[in-house]
């Protein structure tokens, strides 16, 4: 059966914000109210990627939060993730899908309509859709308007969630436009405490929801 999930806070590692002690900052960001997590290594060897991978999902596990691996298919399968996350460049979500089975999550990344349709198409459980903002985390990321993200979501009927530059001061743009959760980085894993951060994050999304 493919894992439940929920997008609201949804927090993307990056190995620059978490030295030292990644297993230990996540627990603190899921304490504070992080409802999803997705490891991305982009400069690390595979061997050093499943040990990380393996170490956070202990933490993940414990709290009963779905652990999402950033692009690696292989890794997302040798540690029992509950999925994978995949953009544009890497390999296609249908493939994924074929390797992975249908008990596993995919999240397809989308700038634009088509993309958003193709990857609902093509079997995506979610979509991940910026960058709205600015991202320290991604400077390179193609910039997405609220405009075009509203009409993503108009478009589709899986679950999306914005990224890219969300912090609590401009979060409540994308939750009142509609989408399931913000994914963010730095917001989180870039302050003093991870926790409190966290916290913050998750009481301005629910303020900010049109639904309650």
């Amino acid at each position: 059966m493919k894992p439940q999930f929920d997008l609201t806070l949804y927090l993307v590692t990056d190995p620059r914000l978490s030295e030292g002690d990644l297993p230990g900052k996540v627990e603190q960001a899921i304490r504070g109210g992080v409802t999803l997590v997705q490891l991305r290594e982009k400069n690390t060897d595979s061997r050093k990627f499943l040990e990380t991978t393996l170490q956070v999902r202990e933490i993940t596990d414990r709290y009963g939060i779905p652990l999402i691996i950033n692009d690696r298919v292989d890794i997302a399968l040798a540690c029992d993730a509950a999925g994978v996350h995949l953009g544009q460049s890497d390999i296609p979500c249908t493939i994924a899908r074929k390797i992975l089975g249908p008990n596993k999550l995919i999240g397809v990344t989308a700038k634009t309509v088509e993309q958003a349709v193709q990857a609902e198409q093509d079997g995506a459980d979610y979509l991940g859709c910026g960058a709205l903002f600015p991202s320290g985390a991604k400077p390179e990321a193609q910039p997405m308007t609220l405009s075009t993200l509203s009409q993503i979501l108009a478009a589709v009927d899986i679950p999306v969630t914005a990224i890219g530059g969300i912090n609590a001061d401009n979060l409540h743009l994308p939750v009142e436009a509609g989408v399931n959760g913000v994914a963010v980085v730095s917001a989180i894993l870039g302050q003093p405490d991870v926790s409190a951060a966290a916290r913050k994050l998750r009481e301005k999304i629910e303020a900010a929801n049109p639904s309650g």
